[in-house]
């Protein structure tokens, strides 16, 4: 047996090479992955940061605790509160403390343009700590200190700089500077400016015992005592880090489950084709009396060797690319500074097993039906492929495709919103390609004949014998139109479903805001200036709606806390600047004693009390006065500003009033925001500016998914075509004794090729449709009546790149093997 197998490995080396860098590179892909999602599992915490030196830092607590009947439940609280006077004294009796203030500070100097950064008072600066480099502490009211950079700063003692705070904008002098730490730029100011600027208290460090400091508070302070570790909450977004690993685990966890299912279904082609082509080497080992065991043995022990040397390879490429994985995601912005990988090798481990597991269970599969067929069938088999389709493989796929429709048809029916999310629409198709690449063999004659109609109607020979040697090869058809039904399904779901719902969202804002102009907070995330807001409001003929992020959490069915968006609206403007999709009750109605939600609530008729936790995580209860479509998820819930839990305004809505001058109205606004370094866009502006980017993260991760895909599509192409034309040798010298040039041979192999490639295509866009018009009847069903975004760029260059791909991979070998003598290569055996 294992001499057969040797001998077996070493005649048709060509196959089992295909086969190994086919698998090879799946468990590559898979072995990076894994290691680099291992990472996020064990990735450093960061220490404190602002009060590294503090031995004890006091702060309003920033999370809602609530106890429940199945225990206590816990949500981060959008605006936390400050700490108390009353509370800063009773402390202050323990030891110093000092009073720590956070607030926007702009610098402009003369010859650069506005900084972002956040002010704090001086004596604050110890904390971290800061220490000057040059120049003194502030000790005036029009003086400051500012971080510098490692290499210097454009800001030097002594300059003269415009800073802009809520307090307004003024000219100030820089005194000294300290050597910036990396997690903020800072600008210091006196004590009491700083109290002035910013009144409440945001933090107090206490030099006390940290015991004694709790035994003052006591239990129901409303305030957390952080020491050692803990400190690092007091940092500002102190979470950011966790919210990137857990988008990161999110990306690469798709991406490995791409990965491994675009392997296995390319493996499992490869072997398939690759014990397809061997009917003839079969039928005659079962003439001479081979048994079905003996060769499925056979079969077996080549995919366990093939799976053995492959899976090590590509472990070993797979620890060599995630280094380099890892670095273009932390590039991208994709990971948080610092992301590296560990020295988890359980990712190696599962990667290589995989492999072998993937290679053994394709060729069982495989070379079942090899193993049953007669001698004589199987050589009368050899020659053109008939019933490819076994009843188990016909029962297979109907079971899948109904799973992939029916599935979607239940969602639809019960939850609509459910079809939307990221994990639905990534492993959504998967059932239906598989369906589809399980039907491929009866797919293929009849899609395959309706692409070549139009050639086989031109003069010359080529078009028909594309034609038929398409439909009589149905295995290696199948096999070059399998890994590209995957890619194109995968590339025009994924990223037509991303496109389609960011056109719903554009829609649906597009439809809610009917103001001429909004302001919302620039490129450096400053929220309007409050003389911009009073400007505004003083212009005649301009209706200003101001408003404010909140959110509201509420308890549903005494087990959870859910968390909604919400925003803090005056209810009598709110009508003139937005037209929401209300399906119950008025928006007039909102009140201070009201609230509008969304048909995702539990409660959802109008006039019911709904007991809710505000922002800062005050309860109340609150009537029920509108309810609106849920939509993509965005339509969120809308509070009046009593209700926003101490939110400042971060967005104003502006209508041009009925009969009044539109253009003296954008001339006022625009002069009023030049003068308080504020930005008016034109409500068209503001749209097309909150669409996402190129290097938005979620098309930068569909980007890297879809180059996986792309990658095991390449390489299963080129080893399908390769295998292929390698046991067409004698059918390609038939053609040239036959009178056929080297180049019409050629072009024949590649036109063979690029129809394989087309339908893939074909059959990949048909999977797509079904994918994208179940998103289209989830967002119908929802409330929201946008079309259909088909990327067709995106298809058109994973087509070509195919075809193209496809036909080098068909004429090289081709080209090759013809420069041997015709009559020599009719003649030769296998």
């Amino acid at each position: 047996m294992l001499t057969h197998v040797r001998s077996g490995m070493r005649r048709r080396w060509v196959t089992f090479v295909g086969s190994f860098v086919a698998l090879a590179l799946g468990v590559g892909l898979m072995a990076a992955t894994g290691l680099a999602l291992a990472a996020t599992f064990g990735a450093p915490e960061r220490g404190p940061e602002r009060f590294a030196a503090a031995p004890v830092v006091v702060r309003a607590t920033d999370h809602l605790r609530v106890d429940t009947p199945t225990g206590t439940r816990s949500k981060p609280l959008r605006h936390p509160g400050p700490v108390r006077a009353p509370i800063a004294d009773r402390l202050a009796a323990l030891g110093r403390t000092v009073e720590d203030r956070t607030f926007p500070a702009d610098v402009t100097a003369p010859s650069t343009g506005p900084d972002a950064r956040v002010g704090h008072p001086w004596p604050v600066a110890a904390a971290a700590p800061y220490r000057l480099t040059s120049g003194r502490p502030p000790a005036a009211p029009g003086e400051v200190v500012v971080t510098t950079g490692p290499g210097g700063d454009r800001l030097r003692t002594g300059d003269r700089v415009r800073v802009r705070t809520p307090a307004g904008n003024g000219l100030r002098t820089v005194v000294g500077t300290v050597a910036g730490r990396g997690f903020e730029d800072a600008v210091f100011f006196t004590r009491d400016e700083a109290a002035r600027i910013s009144p409440a208290i945001d933090a107090l460090v206490v030099h006390a015992d940290a015991t004694a400091v709790r035994r003052a508070l006591g239990p129901d302070s409303g305030m957390d005592v952080l020491t050692g570790h803990d400190r690092r909450r007091a940092d500002p977004d102190p979470d950011r880090d966790a919210r990137a690993l857990v988008s990161v685990n999110a990306l690469l966890g798709t991406a490995a489950g791409i990965t491994l299912f675009v392997s296995a279904a390319v493996v499992a082609s490869t072997f398939s084709f690759a014990v397809a082509a061997r009917r003839r080497e079969f039928g005659l080992l079962r003439t001479v009396g081979t048994t079905p065991g003996q060769l499925r043995r056979a079969v077996c022990a080549e995919a366990v060797v093939i799976g053995v040397l492959a899976s090590a390879a590509g472990a070993w490429l797979g620890a060599r690319a995630a280094p380099l994985l890892v670095g273009r995601m932390a590039e991208a912005g994709l990971a948080p500074p610092g992301f590296a990988l560990g020295d988890a090798s359980w990712p190696l481990h599962t990667a290589f097993w995989t492999g072998v597991s993937v290679a053994t269970a394709a060729a069982l599969v495989s070379c079942h039906r090899a193993g049953r067929t007669a001698p004589t069938e199987a050589l009368r088999e050899a020659a053109v492929d008939s019933r490819v389709m076994p009843v188990s493989r016909w029962a297979t796929a109907l079971l899948v495709l109904l799973a992939g429709v029916g599935l979607p048809a239940l969602a639809l029916a019960v939850d609509p919103g459910d079809l939307l999310g990221r994990k639905s629409y990534v492993t959504r198709p998967m059932l239906l390609i598989v369906g589809c690449a399980l039907l491929a063999p009866v797919l293929v004659r009849p899609v395959a004949r309706l692409l070549t109609w139009p050639p086989a109607r031109l003069p010359g020979a080529t078009g028909v014998l594309v034609r038929e040697n398409t439909a009589a090869g149905v295995r290696r058809t199948a096999a070059v139109a399998a890994p590209v039904l995957i890619t194109v399904a995968l590339a025009a779901t994924l990223t037509g479903t991303v496109a389609t719902l960011e056109e719903a969202r554009a829609t649906e804002a597009r439809t809610a805001t009917t103001a001429d102009f909004v302001v919302t907070p620039g490129p450096r995330g400053r929220p309007p200036a409050p003389a911009f807001v009073e400007a505004a409001r003083s212009v005649e003929g301009a209706v200003v709606s101001v408003s404010r992020s909140t959110a509201v959490t509420v308890l549903e069915e005494d087990t959870a806390l859910v968390t909604s968006e919400a925003r803090a609206v005056d209810p009598a403007r709110l009508a003139a600047v937005s037209d929401l999709p209300v399906t119950a009750g008025r928006l007039a109605d909102l009140d201070d004693d009201a609230i509008v939600v969304n048909e995702e609530w539990l409660t959802t008729r109008v006039g019911d009390l709904v007991t809710v936790w505000l922002g800062d995580g005050r309860r109340t209860s609150l009537r029920i006065a509108a309810v609106l479509a849920t939509g993509t998820g965005d339509n969120g819930v809308y509070v009046t500003p009593r209700n926003a839990g101490g939110a400042g305004v971060d967005r104003i809505d502006i209508k041009v009033a009925e009969g009044a001058d539109r253009r003296a109205v954008a001339a006022a606004l625009h002069t009023a925001g030049a003068a308080t370094d504020t930005r008016v866009t034109t409500r068209a502006a503001w749209l097309a500016a909150n669409g996402p980017g190129p290097d938005d993260p979620t098309r930068t991760g569909l980007r890297m998914i879809l180059g996986i895909a792309l990658l095991c599509t390449a390489t299963a192409l080129a080893n399908t075509l390769v295998m292929a034309t390698s046991d067409r040798v004698r059918d390609l010298a038939v053609l040239r004794l036959a009178g056929a040039t080297t180049a019409q041979v050629l072009r024949l192999v590649a036109a063979e090729a690029v129809v394989a490639v087309g339908v893939g295509a074909v059959l990949g866009g048909g999977v797509a449709a079904v994918n994208l018009l179940v998103v289209r009847g989830a967002l119908a069903l929802l409330g929201v009546t946008s079309g259909i975004v088909v990327p067709w760029g995106t298809l058109g260059l994973v087509v070509a790149a195919a075809a193209l791909l496809a036909a080098l991979s068909a004429v090289l070998p081709a080209s090759l093997a013809l420069r041997t003598r015709p009559v020599e290569l009719a003649g030769a055996r296998e």
